[in-house]
């Protein structure tokens, strides 16, 4: 009986040994898709003037559907939440890129899930960059 266990001890190690994958593989593949991630996430505008930006990232989320939940200028972010049949929030964060541009990163989450799918950052960034230029041709 106690060879029988022991046995059974040795075979279940070598099975979650044979189970282990690289975790320098593991670690370069995530951030491979986190650098993709961030790539759609953020843009960079020509202009200096975060609260300019941050008052056109206000109006786009309104514009797309969005009820801004908080905003706070001295940090710079943006929180709005959009039901249309789901639950989708995003946090917009400003900041200053210099020497003369300031950073937007968009963040979208489902529920608790970050949203990884182009198409809700292609639509708040194709919608921002109107609003900005408009904006800057004072345009209403």
């Amino acid at each position: 009986m106690r060879a029988r266990r022991g046995l059974l001890a040795v075979a279940l190690v070598a099975l979650l040994a044979g189970c282990q994958t690289d975790s320098r593989q593991q670690a370069l593949a995530t951030g491979q898709g986190q650098v993709a991630l961030r790539q759609m996430q953020s843009r960079a505008f020509d202009t200096t003037d975060q609260m300019f930006v941050q008052r056109a990232v206000i109006a786009t989320l309104q514009d797309l559907g969005f009820v801004v939940d908080q905003a706070d200028s001295a940090v710079g972010t943006v929180s709005g939440t959009k039901l249309d049949g789901f639950a989708l929030r995003m946090t917009v964060v400003t900041r200053p890129r210099p020497p003369r541009q300031t950073m937007v990163r968009a963040n979208a989450t489902f529920n608790v899930r970050a949203v990884e799918s182009p198409q809700p950052y292609q639509q708040f960034f194709a919608a921002l960059s109107r609003s900005l230029f408009l904006s800057e041709q004072q345009v209403d």
